[in-house]
């Protein structure tokens, strides 16, 4: 088995890394959600239309190129709000898009997409239906020529801030899953009212709220792929936001061991370097493994879908490895900063509460141990 990168890979993870590190320099904690400067920047940087054909302004790269400049992302800029903003704009709707969309709609939307002029959102989640996606009630009601979408969308990432909303809509409720439709809708389409964003816990710079539709008509060509199609799709998106999304999260897990390891070393206590106490190195080390097997896995699930694999087992472990342990390693940095990392104006605790959302979004890590369990035959 072959763990080594080529050349070009090497490059451009070193090339990212370095660009994002000069862009968006250590230390930053915003408490305001992302400028359009931020997103046009990482446009430039080819981020925000890595995986999307170079035709449409992307750089055409597979999903394992894709996450691993999506992890240099996440190490080199400690804003994670703006890391999540950008996968989610990337991941839930420039993939549909791409995948689904007509050719009208991927040359109206993507070059704007990739080079940071549109920012997109994607609009599933509901009130009532969090993790129960075949659940919506928004509606899309066939008119002439078009549907009337009515209903309300919440925990819209980039919503409060969107040009274009991907969304999902029952077309037929006696269908189930197969009743669902995908759209791409202007954010200023008349009946569209996008709220305040939340007061989150963390993910500050994301702006996430409510997006409200009232008899709000779309025209039969912003349909993804077909009607009925829309679990397909939203599946299909959720693979890739799973895998290259937790990206973010690996370098995010390197970037507080580098930091927590320098800390151990120059921090003294009782005459001693704090890394001399085998219960700070060994804390370390757990630190490390988990960013280790959190990687290995995230790489393997992107190397599947390269492949054309299904990789459902393989997104589900690589997104839990992650997640759980994105939140305790940065619980175990706070412990080892101890009293310093209590601070806000450290940062060290505010990779804690960017961390904890990552549990619950793109499915809970109950839902994904569900989607494993079943990949087992259990």
């Amino acid at each position: 088995m072959d763990f080594g990168w080529t050349a070009d890979q090497e490059g451009r993870h070193r090339q990212t890394l370095e660009a994002v590190r000069r862009a968006f320099p250590a230390g930053r904690v915003p408490r305001e959600p992302f400028s359009r400067t931020d997103w046009t920047t990482l446009g430039r940087l080819g981020l925000l239309g890595a995986c999307v054909p170079d035709k449409y302004g992307g750089l055409g790269l597979g999903a394992l190129d894709t996450a691993r400049m999506y992890e240099a992302l996440g190490e080199g800029c400690s804003d994670t709000g703006l890391v999540f903003a950008a996968s989610a704009h990337l991941f839930a709707c420039a993939v549909p898009i791409a995948e689904f969309g007509s050719d009208d709609l991927k040359s109206r939307w993507l070059p704007g997409i990739c080079s940071g002029e549109v920012v997109a959102a994607n609009a599933m989640t509901e009130a009532d239906a969090g993790s129960d996606v075949s659940r919506l009630r928004l509606t899309a009601t066939q008119v002439d020529g078009g549907y009337l979408l009515t209903g309300e969308k919440s925990f819209v990432s980039n919503g409060p801030a969107a040009d274009l909303l991907v969304t999902y809509a029952t077309t037929d409720p006696e269908a189930g899953h197969l009743g669902q439709t995908a759209f791409a809708v202007p954010a200023h389409t008349a009946g569209i009212q996008a709220g305040e964003p939340f007061d989150k816990m963390g993910l500050r710079s994301t702006p996430a709220g409510t997006v409200t539709f009232t008899d709000c008509f779309v025209p039969t060509d912003q349909v993804l792929g077909v009607p009925g199609m829309g679990a397909t799709i939203f599946q299909h998106s959720m693979g890739w936001e799973r895998a290259c999304l937790f990206a973010g999260y690996v370098g995010m897990m390197a970037r507080i061991v580098d930091r927590t390891v320098e800390h151990a070393r120059e921090r003294r206590q009782f005459g001693r370097r704090l890394a001399d106490f085998q219960a700070v190195s060994h804390r370390i080390v757990d630190m490390a493994m988990r960013r280790e097997n959190a990687r290995l896995l995230l790489y393997r699930a992107c190397w599947e879908m390269d492949q054309g694999r299904p990789a459902r087992l393989a997104v589900a472990l690589s997104k839990l490895a992650a997640s759980e342990g994105a939140v305790a390693t940065a619980l175990d940095a706070i412990r080892i900063f101890g009293g310093r990392g209590f601070l806000a104006d450290a940062g060290v605790e505010a990779e804690l509460r960017n961390a904890v959302p990552s549990i619950l979004f793109s499915g809970t890590s109950e839902i994904q141990k569900e989607l494993a369990a079943k990949e087992l035959g259990l």
